[in-house]
């Protein structure tokens, strides 16, 4: 007799790898377009007003507004400012300048890498169908099966009947699975009979762009609930890491689905 197989709903997502300096990248990019290399600075850039004046400044040359919060009032040659916006740096400036204004190609300069695991092989079938980047997936030609965990929907494991015809199912799957290959019959034809809720892992790479993309597909509140999980998992960590390129889109946690942040005003100011 094979070994038991087990459940498993634990997903999780690993960020592998992301383009160096994926944000600087992006504005050197995107200034050559606009010839503008030279307003790149590692230092904070404030938008200010003054009555209906409003200008530009870089800490990078006028020192005194290098600490200078959203909201803080300054003093420059006798005159008074109000800081209406601060960016980190110039970089994060201008490509939140480039989504304002739908100049998305400029994020396919820089990638991320995913691995995802703990996931079903309905979920990677889904996954898949995105054309713009690449995949590696746990073969199932060469892994053996025969202790398979699995995914289970969270609507048949809170239906008493509906969980027990599940793993009734997956317990006789992975039976014949198993005596098929006790008969002789190769891997690859014995996971013939595998269902869609084994679990697998798989590993993504796309650009920026594209993963903006998923995300904004992949985590509508009607997409499927596993995939749609997994997508705000991997927005978080963008965030973390590429906060310019995704600081419109938000995840709403209680109904797992993706929100967007109200626009700023268009600036086309480089």
């Amino acid at each position: 007799m094979p070994p038991d197989i087990q459940r498993d709903n634990h997903m999780d997502v690993e960020l592998i790898a992301i383009t160096p300096e994926a944000e600087n990248v992006i504005e050197a990019a995107g200034r050559t377009a606009y010839q503008s290399l030279d307003k790149r600075t590692d230092q904070p850039v404030v938008e200010a007003e003054r009555g209906k004046e409003i200008r530009i400044f870089a800490a990078e040359t006028v020192p005194e507004i290098r600490d200078v919060r959203p909201g803080q009032s300054f003093s420059l040659l006798g005159e008074t400012w109000r800081a209406r916006r601060v960016w980190k740096n110039s970089a994060e400036k201008f490509v939140r300048m480039l989504i304002q204004n739908g100049h998305f190609s400029v994020l396919e300069h820089a990638s991320a890498t995913f691995r995802i695991y703990g996931i079903s092989r309905a979920f990677t079938h889904q996954i898949v169908r995105h054309r713009m980047a690449s995949f590696t997936q746990q073969s199932q030609r060469y892994v053996n099966e025969e202790t398979f965990r699995f995914i289970e929907p969270p609507s048949i494991q809170a239906n008493p009947e509906g969980h027990e015809m599940y793993v009734d199912f997956m317990e006789r799957a992975r039976d014949v699975y198993y005596r098929l290959q006790e008969s002789g019959i190769r891997k690859e034809d014995a996971r013939f009979v595998l269902p869609n809720g084994v679990e697998s892992e798989i590993v993504i790479t796309a650009n920026l762009r594209e993963w903006r993309h998923i995300i904004e597909v992949r985590g509508e509140a009607k997409a499927q609930w596993e995939i749609r999980r997994a997508t705000g998992m991997i927005l978080a960590l963008l965030k973390t890491a590429v906060p310019a390129v995704f600081f419109d889109l938000e995840w709403n946690e209680q109904k797992e689905s993706l929100i967007r942040k109200q626009s700023e005003s268009k600036n086309m100011e480089t």
